[in-house]
Protein backbone atom coordinates (compact mmCIF):
# COMPACT_ATOMS: atom_id res chain seq x y z
CA UNK A 1 0.00 0.00 0.00
CA UNK A 2 1.28 3.47 -1.03
CA UNK A 3 1.87 6.31 1.21
CA UNK A 4 1.97 9.64 0.14
CA UNK A 5 4.37 12.20 1.74
CA UNK A 6 3.22 15.86 1.79
CA UNK A 7 5.16 18.65 3.57
CA UNK A 8 3.81 22.38 4.82
CA UNK A 9 4.88 25.16 6.30
CA UNK A 10 1.78 26.37 8.48
CA UNK A 11 -0.17 24.41 11.13
CA UNK A 12 -3.52 25.38 9.51
CA UNK A 13 -2.56 23.80 6.59
CA UNK A 14 -1.34 20.58 7.60
CA UNK A 15 -5.08 21.17 9.78
CA UNK A 16 -7.43 21.99 6.78
CA UNK A 17 -5.68 18.96 4.61
CA UNK A 18 -6.23 16.72 7.57
CA UNK A 19 -9.98 17.58 8.00
CA UNK A 20 -10.52 17.62 3.94
CA UNK A 21 -8.96 13.57 3.90
CA UNK A 22 -10.99 12.68 6.86
CA UNK A 23 -14.13 13.88 5.26
CA UNK A 24 -13.06 11.81 2.04
CA UNK A 25 -12.82 8.87 4.42
CA UNK A 26 -9.09 8.74 4.12
CA UNK A 27 -8.45 7.45 8.31
CA UNK A 28 -4.83 6.06 8.11
CA UNK A 29 -3.18 9.34 8.67
CA UNK A 30 -0.07 10.29 10.26
CA UNK A 31 1.50 13.79 11.09
CA UNK A 32 4.93 15.23 11.98
CA UNK A 33 5.46 18.67 13.54
CA UNK A 34 8.35 20.20 15.43
CA UNK A 35 5.97 21.51 18.42
CA UNK A 36 2.76 20.25 19.90
CA UNK A 37 -0.14 21.83 18.32
CA UNK A 38 -3.63 20.87 19.60
CA UNK A 39 -5.13 22.23 16.68
CA UNK A 40 -3.50 19.34 14.06
CA UNK A 41 -4.35 16.67 17.40
CA UNK A 42 -7.73 17.49 17.38
CA UNK A 43 -7.96 16.94 13.57
CA UNK A 44 -6.16 13.66 13.53
CA UNK A 45 -8.51 12.48 15.95
CA UNK A 46 -11.36 14.65 17.37
CA UNK A 47 -12.81 11.93 19.54
CA UNK A 48 -11.83 11.86 23.74
CA UNK A 49 -9.34 9.86 24.55
CA UNK A 50 -10.26 6.34 25.92
CA UNK A 51 -7.49 6.56 28.39
CA UNK A 52 -10.06 8.17 30.70
CA UNK A 53 -12.03 4.86 30.80
CA UNK A 54 -8.70 3.05 32.23
CA UNK A 55 -8.69 5.80 34.68
CA UNK A 56 -12.32 5.37 35.74
CA UNK A 57 -11.93 1.58 36.19
CA UNK A 58 -8.81 1.60 37.93
CA UNK A 59 -10.39 4.42 40.53
CA UNK A 60 -13.16 2.35 41.24
CA UNK A 61 -11.25 -1.31 41.51
CA UNK A 62 -8.89 0.55 44.25
CA UNK A 63 -11.84 1.96 46.21
CA UNK A 64 -13.45 -1.72 46.05
CA UNK A 65 -10.39 -3.45 46.99
CA UNK A 66 -9.57 -0.72 49.74
CA UNK A 67 -12.50 -1.17 51.49
CA UNK A 68 -13.11 -4.76 51.15
CA UNK A 69 -9.48 -5.83 51.95
CA UNK A 70 -10.37 -3.74 55.51
CA UNK A 71 -13.52 -5.05 56.23
CA UNK A 72 -12.30 -8.55 55.37
CA UNK A 73 -9.30 -7.87 58.09
CA UNK A 74 -11.22 -6.66 60.37
CA UNK A 75 -13.86 -9.58 60.23
CA UNK A 76 -11.31 -12.22 60.48
CA UNK A 77 -9.67 -10.98 62.83
CA UNK A 78 -11.97 -9.45 65.03
CA UNK A 79 -11.06 -6.71 68.27
CA UNK A 80 -14.33 -5.42 69.85
CA UNK A 81 -13.26 -1.56 71.12
CA UNK A 82 -15.43 0.14 73.21
CA UNK A 83 -18.24 -1.50 71.45
CA UNK A 84 -18.11 -0.31 67.96
CA UNK A 85 -18.69 -2.52 65.19
CA UNK A 86 -15.77 -4.78 63.56
CA UNK A 87 -16.93 -2.86 60.06
CA UNK A 88 -15.89 0.89 61.00
CA UNK A 89 -16.71 2.16 57.05
CA UNK A 90 -15.46 5.65 58.09
CA UNK A 91 -12.28 4.62 59.31
CA UNK A 92 -11.59 2.89 56.20
CA UNK A 93 -12.11 5.50 53.50
CA UNK A 94 -8.23 6.68 53.88
CA UNK A 95 -7.25 3.64 52.68
CA UNK A 96 -10.37 3.05 50.48
CA UNK A 97 -8.96 6.95 49.11
CA UNK A 98 -5.40 5.83 48.59
CA UNK A 99 -5.84 2.63 46.83
CA UNK A 100 -8.52 4.81 44.63
CA UNK A 101 -5.64 7.00 43.27
CA UNK A 102 -2.68 4.08 42.90
CA UNK A 103 -4.78 2.09 40.88
CA UNK A 104 -6.32 4.83 38.95
CA UNK A 105 -2.81 6.52 38.46
CA UNK A 106 -1.26 2.78 37.53
CA UNK A 107 -3.92 2.28 34.55
CA UNK A 108 -3.86 5.10 33.52
CA UNK A 109 -0.12 4.93 32.77
CA UNK A 110 -1.09 1.63 30.99
CA UNK A 111 -3.46 3.33 29.02
CA UNK A 112 -1.32 5.88 27.63
CA UNK A 113 1.20 3.19 26.99
CA UNK A 114 -1.84 1.32 25.13
CA UNK A 115 -3.62 3.96 23.24
CA UNK A 116 -0.84 6.99 22.79
CA UNK A 117 1.48 4.07 20.84
CA UNK A 118 4.32 4.65 23.12
CA UNK A 119 6.24 1.18 22.49
CA UNK A 120 9.52 1.21 21.86
CA UNK A 121 10.54 1.39 18.22
CA UNK A 122 13.85 0.63 16.84
CA UNK A 123 13.64 2.19 13.57
CA UNK A 124 12.04 5.22 12.09
CA UNK A 125 9.41 5.51 9.55
CA UNK A 126 10.50 5.56 6.15
CA UNK A 127 8.50 8.48 5.70
CA UNK A 128 10.06 10.63 8.62
CA UNK A 129 12.33 13.53 7.91
CA UNK A 130 14.56 14.96 10.15
CA UNK A 131 13.36 18.07 8.51
CA UNK A 132 10.19 17.63 10.57
CA UNK A 133 11.76 18.30 13.54
CA UNK A 134 12.86 21.59 12.72
CA UNK A 135 10.45 24.12 10.70
CA UNK A 136 8.31 22.05 8.56
CA UNK A 137 5.28 19.98 9.40
CA UNK A 138 4.92 16.16 7.55
CA UNK A 139 1.36 14.31 6.73
CA UNK A 140 1.39 10.94 5.62
CA UNK A 141 -0.98 9.31 4.41
CA UNK A 142 -1.52 5.21 3.22
CA UNK A 143 -3.92 4.56 0.50
CA UNK A 144 -4.89 2.36 -2.02
CA UNK A 145 -3.29 2.77 -5.66
CA UNK A 146 -6.76 3.77 -7.06
CA UNK A 147 -6.92 6.49 -4.89
CA UNK A 148 -3.25 8.31 -5.18
CA UNK A 149 -3.81 10.78 -7.48
CA UNK A 150 -6.95 11.95 -5.43
CA UNK A 151 -4.87 12.73 -2.51
CA UNK A 152 -2.12 13.87 -4.31
CA UNK A 153 -4.54 16.64 -5.89
CA UNK A 154 -5.79 17.13 -2.52
CA UNK A 155 -2.54 18.03 -0.76
CA UNK A 156 -1.39 19.95 -3.59
CA UNK A 157 -4.34 21.94 -3.48
CA UNK A 158 -4.09 22.73 0.52
CA UNK A 159 -0.80 24.50 -0.13
CA UNK A 160 1.98 21.42 0.26
CA UNK A 161 5.03 22.53 -0.72
CA UNK A 162 6.20 18.75 -2.10
CA UNK A 163 4.29 15.74 -2.58
CA UNK A 164 5.72 12.05 -2.64
CA UNK A 165 5.40 8.80 -2.66
CA UNK A 166 6.74 6.52 -0.08
CA UNK A 167 6.30 2.56 -0.26
CA UNK A 168 6.16 0.66 2.64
Amino acid sequence: MPALLSVFDLPDDVVSAVTKLKKRGFDDIETYSPAPFTEIDDAVDPKPSKVRIFTLVGGLTGVVLGFAMQIWMSLNWPIKIAGKPFASIPAYSIIGFELMVLLAGVLTLVGMLIFGKLYPRFALDKAYSPRFSAEEFGVVVRCAERDVAEVDALLRAESAKEVSVVEE
